[in-house]
């Protein structure tokens, strides 16, 4: 049996004592000088609708408070406190933090312990400054135009300086954290402010290691990344003078039907729902074109975004309104694929198709929509 050298052994003891253990949770101790006993504090999280949803609660106990936990990876999460305007952006990540409160504005308080938060602190802080720059600029070009004074070329120029400056600033913090989770927050906050170009975007995050790719915010940026090269295919797919991607969905009856087998002279492909009440009031107007031109050749396919489940309502929408035309729908609202393929982001929408099936005008209503067909079929 071979024995370790006592040098051997204690060089190993010595290791073990002086290596830090990995905190697989979160403490943030908070110091709130000022805030009165009894007081809650929150930690909140935002939800894609914007809404703030809390994820823990503290009491303020002798000017302090603290919040304990774990998380799987880090979260960008918003410390509000009751009675007080405003909240303290903070990366909860698994470590130690410390807060210090400014009670007068929490977006001043004082942030350490992690350097994923002593990283943001400091990018947080040059973009207010950045935005606070561009307030008193622009109050200042506001004055100078009202007195006529003749500074208002430089004051805009300036304007115009620090505006670059605050857009380029997400580039220059991701550049010196390439492999921090703070790059994947600041990128999606970047695209949330539309602070950067897509090609900016793409780029940065082909740049990225795998691990913050599938990390829940890097995640997030490449769902955006995938949707908007949908948009920009659809974008240009469906420029006037293409020929309008062919398409099937179940009709009324649940059989399949495709553009392609009802095309007329002309053909009006109306994306509308029964929910949706523009739509719905200029229904009559359609009847009465369709009434007017079907026989000299005009046809009409209306595609419905009404809701999984409400198949009752479009039904009834369509006999209420004496809506005599073709009719699909997956019953899909907004993730409806014909809608995604013609980038359909809000209804009602029109495309207006000649015989060989290009797109000759899109999104017209009313009379312009009346005006049209009549220049094509009278």
């Amino acid at each position: 049996m071979n024995r370790l050298s006592p040098l051997l052994l204690l060089l190993l003891i010595y290791s073990c004592q002086n290596q830090k253990p990995v905190k697989d949770s979160y403490t943030i101790e908070v110091h709130a000088p000022g805030v009165y006993n009894g007081i809650r504090a929150y930690l909140k999280i935002q939800d894609e609708r914007g809404r703030l949803i809390n994820k823990d609660t503290a009491i303020v106990i002798d000017e302090k408070f603290s919040f304990q936990g774990k998380r799987d990876e880090p979260s960008l999460e918003l410390l509000t406190i009751n009675g007080y305007k405003g909240f303290l952006p903070v990366i909860v990540e698994n470590g130690e933090i410390y807060i210090y409160i400014e009670k007068d504005s929490l977006l001043t308080s004082k942030i350490s312990g992690t350097a994923n938060n002593e990283a943001y602190q400091r990018y947080f802080k040059n973009e207010n400054s950045l935005k606070d720059k561009l307030k008193t600029l622009t109050s200042n070009y506001q004055k100078a135009t009202a007195s006529n004074s003749g500074d208002q070329k430089a004051i805009l120029k300036e304007i115009t300086q620090t505006r670059e400056t605050l857009n380029e600033l997400p580039i220059t913090y991701i550049n010196q954290n390439k492999d921090a989770f703070l790059t994947v927050l600041i990128l999606n906050q970047a695209i949330k402010n539309r602070q950067l170009k897509f090609e900016q975007i793409e780029s940065i995050y082909n740049s990225l290691s795998q691990e913050l790719k599938i990390s829940s915010y890097g995640n997030k940026t490449g769902a955006y990344i995938t949707t908007q090269k949908q948009i920009m295919k659809a974008e240009k797919t469906t420029q006037i003078g293409n020929v309008a991607p062919n398409f099937s969905a179940p009709n009324p009856e649940g059989k399949t039907l495709a553009l392609n087998n009802i095309k007329g002279e002309i053909t009006i492909i109306d994306f509308w729902a029964s929910w949706c009440g523009p739509c719905r009031r200029e229904n009559p107007k359609v009847v009465k074109l369709y009434e007017a031109y079907h026989k000299k050749g005009l046809e009409i396919i209306g595609v419905s975004l009404d809701r999984e489940g409400q198949k009752d309502r479009w039904l009834k929408a369509i006999e209420d309104d004496q809506l005599t035309w073709h009719h699909v729908s997956n019953l899909k609202f907004w993730q409806d694929p014909i809608a995604k393929l013609y980038n359909v982001r809000s209804i009602p929408a029109t495309f207006i198709l000649d015989a060989e099936g290009k797109i000759i005008a899109k999104n017209l209503r009313g009379q312009a929509l009346e005006k049209k067909i009549a220049e094509l079929l009278n």
